[in-house]
Formats: C-alpha cells, structure tokens, sequence
C-alpha cells in the first residue's frame, strides 16, 4: 500500500511508513504507521481487526491487544490536532474506522522526480529509495581533504559534523545525520543516487585545505532530482576563524535553499563551544577515534585525548560529554566499573552546567545518567528538551529510544528509533542493537535474532550485543546455540552476567538475566549481577 494523505494538519506517507505534523516526524512506529494507512486509505469504512493485524505483522501471529496497543499509540499521536483522538471510532468486537479528515495527494515531487531525471536514469544504477520528506531536505557528504596530509583527514570530517549541526538547528530543514552521509566517504558518486538512497532534495558537497594556520573551504549545492547546481562558493579564512567559517557555509547553503532565511537562525542558535583551537583540536581526534572502535584500548586512547583537551578548556561542554560516554562504554569492559561510574556522572554534571541549551549535550548527558543509575525521568526530560531544540537531531531519537528501553517501553522504543533510521537511513551502531533488544522484549525472537545479529557485524566485540543474543536463544530452547555464544562472550570479556540495573523495569530485567543464567549455565547470579 502506497500513496501519500493529507489527514487534517498531518501528512501519512504509506510507502515510506512515515507520519510527520507541521514537517517534523510523528513518534509512531512502523506498525502503527501500518494500520493507520490502512485505516486512512479505507476511511470511513470498517475495517476488520484481523485485516489491521494481517497489514502490521504479515506472517506473524500476535494476540489482539497488540493491535490495541498501536491504535492507543495512534490515537495520542492524532492528539495534536484537535479532537484528533476521536478520528479512529472503534466497533465493539469488530474492528475499527477512521473518521477524520482525509485527502489523497498524488505524490508530486516523485513526479517531478521522475521527469527531471527520465534522460538519465539509464545510467544510474537502481537502488533502494526512500520518499522525499515533506519539508526542503539534505545531505552533507564528506568534504574532501586537500591538504595533502591524511593525518589532516580528522579535520576535514569534524568541519563537516560541525556543518551538518548548524544546518540541523533549522527546524524546516530535514538533514540526514553524519552516520548516514559518511557512509559515502572515499568514494566517487552519482548525487543523484544518493538523493534516493538517503530520501533527500539536496546535496551539499566541498573540499577542506589546512595549511599552517589558513583554512579553505569550498562547498557547492546540489539538487539531487534534477542534478543542477544551485550555489557554490569558496570561504578563506585562519584558523581563528574557523567556526565562522562553518557557520557561513550553512547560511548560503540555507539561504540557498531558502532565500528570505534570517541569518540569525544559525548565527544565533549557537556560540562556538570552544575558542581554544588547541582543544577543538584535541576534541576532534578524540571523536574521530571514539568513532572507529568501542574496543577497550581504543576508548582508553580516545579518553586520554578528551583529557588534554579539558585541561586547555575545562568547560568544553561537548568535550566533557564525549568524556562522560567513553566511561559508560568502559564500563562494559570492566568487572569493577563503580571508578567509571563515578567518573562519568561527573563529567555529564558539568556539561550540563556549561553547555544546557546544546542538543548534543542535553541528549547524551541524558543517556549517560541514566545510563549509570540517575532518575530515567529526568533523563527523559533531557533528550525530549533536546529534540525540542532540534528536531533532525538522528542520534537525540536514538538515545530516545534507548531511555524508552530502559524504563520499560520497547513499543515506545521502536517508534523512536525507527524515526532516527529514517534521518539516517545507512546507520546501524547502536539502532540496530536497541531495536534488537526491543524486539527481545516483546518476545519477537526470530526479529531479534536477525537484528542482533546485524549489530554483531557492526561491531564485533561488543558484549550487550553477545549477551542479549544469549538470553534469546535460551528463551527459544536453542540452548546449544545460546551456549556457543556465551563461549564468544567469555572471549570478549569476563562479565558474562552484568548487574543490567539501568534496565529500571525489574519484570523486563529479570527475564533478559533468566535467559542469560540459562545460556551460562548458572542457577543464581553472579555478585555482580545481585547489585
């Protein structure tokens, strides 16, 4: 089922399973999204729940109050326009009707899409799409270095990551996450291609020269249906102008797509973190390096990095955020991880004093205490504060996800990660492994198996990915199975059974450890575990 809707002040993309109010994306998850196409595209007609059921979870078997569950989730959803939550009429023992406002649109810029690239299309190679969103939308690609030097290459990336942050505090602009553009790093490619591939209009793509203490950045817009180039300009400066240079490279990109912006949106949404260029520095190849591995040598490394940045500029709030997240990964390394804990509550606490109106920052801080035991509430309240501010914020909805998770709302969950794939539609770290863990929760175990198998080739030697793997198989008396990967857990580290205290539903707690305990061999848990 396909087709796009206007349903009163929201608009339902059915081949894209998406929902977005006033441009920004709807938390419903694809199921829901599911069963509200079929609704909106039957409306005001009944529509049996074993055909809702059948559109959700094609050859699965699921008890009926899961239907109830994602009409509840719609109904909240529909909350947001007026009498929006009455829009789905319910028929006792029956099924269920939409009744609200519906207007089918014929999907125009797919149209438009097709015609502006009908001489080419021949030459592109077909490819996995995805639907236009309904605001202006784009893509930074990997800036190439010019330097000469590919130990300069970390710059050039950050430059880009600072680019795509100021381009995503425009709340009508749609921009796909870094974790997704870069997947196209070092490679020759057709923007085109990557238009459909990512689901966007637009295209921006440059070149970064570091040489001694100047700065060249060059950056041209593309639109990725008709492959014209709307914009290009080269921005020189020092390295004491670097920030400005970023910032103004995201003022003619968006003015470009948006001519009556006022500059101020960008100029004022942010001041620099940092004016130490020796510390942004440091910061930048700590990210770099965080981002290539959670080995435990390689977060040590990163984190000795971030330290030298912080003793230049103690109140670097970002630095002292990526602080705070290098501990919680090592504490999944270690059997004693309370100097972890400690350290990264520390470091989470004073970001947050410095840096309160960063979205990066209010979101990690967020997941970090909870992470290591803080109220989940207030955690909640971080990363919705924080999606607030920036609403493309891909990683802001994945650390949404993940705190759904730990308070016990899988469903939730999804919903929320599933809008994050969307920003970023090429990025599997850390989605893959939370909408595993989900799918384990509700006892979809074939599904969970799948995607938890997806995040092991992702990263390797992750051990909750080895741990939630086991416990689903032992629940699907696969034992010898769960056994074997036990026996690649131990190889990875030594804490087969973690305390798992951040899982705050004790119910959902208890039956992710029972099935670790069985694929373990153990009948109790360990000490470790009883904290």
């Amino acid at each position: 089922m396909g087709g796009m809707y206007e349903i009163g002040p929201f608009r339902l993309d059915a081949a894209a399973r998406a929902v977005t109010h006033a441009g920004t994306p709807v938390a419903l998850g694809e199921r829901a999204v599911a069963v509200l196409a079929l609704l909106v595209d039957s409306a005001q007609e009944y529509v049996p729940k074993a055909r809702l059921m059948d559109e959700a979870w094609p050859d699965l078997v699921v008890e009926e109050a899961n239907l109830a569950v994602q009409i509840s989730a719609i109904r909240r959803a529909l909350s947001q326009a007026p009498g929006g939550e009455k829009w789905i009429e319910t028929l006792s023992r029956r099924g269920y009707r939409f009744v609200g406002p519906v207007t089918k649109l014929a999907d125009k810029e797919d149209a438009a899409g097709k015609m502006a690239t009908s001489d080419s299309s021949a030459t592109l190679e077909s490819g996995p799409s995805l639907a236009l969103p309904d605001k202006p939308s784009i893509a930074v690609l990997p800036f190439v270095n010019m330097s000469g030097d590919a130990s300069q290459e970390y710059f050039a990336d950050g430059m880009v990551e600072e680019i795509i942050t100021a381009l995503s505090r425009i709340k009508w602009l749609f921009v796909i996450a870094r974790t997704s553009s870069f997947t196209y790093k070092s490679r020759v490619v057709d923007v085109q291609r990557v238009g459909r591939e990512l689901g966007v209009r637009y295209v921006l793509e440059g070149s970064v020269r570091k040489a001694d203490q100047r700065v060249r950045i060059t950056a041209q817009l593309i639109d990725a249906v008709s492959g014209a180039h709307l914009w290009a300009q080269r921005f020189d400066g020092s390295l004491e102008d670097v920030f400005e240079l970023q910032d103004n490279v995201a003022v003619g990109v968006a003015g470009a797509i948006e001519p009556e912006l006022i500059d101020a949106e960008i100029r004022h949404s942010r001041e620099a973190p940092t004016r130490d260029l020796a510390a942004y520095d440091l910061y930048l190849r700590a990210h770099w390096r965080g981002s290539t591995s959670w080995d435990r040598e390689n977060m040590l490394g990163t984190l000795e990095l971030i330290e030298k940045a912080l003793e230049r500029d103690p109140s670097y709030g970002p630095a002292l955020i990526l602080a705070a997240l290098s501990h919680v990964v090592l504490s999944s390394w270690s059997q004693d991880s309370e100097m972890s804990r400690c350290a990264g509550l520390d470091f989470a606490r004073r970001a947050l004093r410095v840096a309160s109106d960063d979205p990066y920052v209010l979101a990690e801080a967020g997941y970090a205490l909870a992470f290591f035991g803080e109220d989940i509430n207030t955690s909640i309240e971080l990363v919705d504060r924080a999606l607030a501010l920036n609403p493309s914020f891909a990683r802001g909805w994945v650390v949404s996800g993940w705190l759904r998770l730990w308070a016990g709302l899988p469903e939730l969950a999804l919903a929320h990660l599933e809008i994050a794939q969307r920003l970023s539609p090429r990025a599997g770290r850390g989605i893959l492994l939370a909408m595993g863990m989900a799918h384990f929760f509700t006892k979809r175990f074939d599904t969970a198996i799948t995607t938890l198998r997806r995040a092991l080739q992702e990263q390797p030697n992750w051990p909750p990915t080895y741990r939630f793997l086991a416990s689903c198989y032992a629940h699907m008396s696969r034992i010898d199975d769960a056994r074997q990967v036990v026996e690649k857990l131990r190889a990875v580290t030594k804490v087969v059974l973690p305390s798992a205290m951040h899982w705050r539903n004790a119910e959902l707690r208890e039956f992710f450890l029972a099935g670790l305990r069985l694929a373990a061999g153990e009948d109790t848990p360990n000490s470790d575990a009883a904290r």
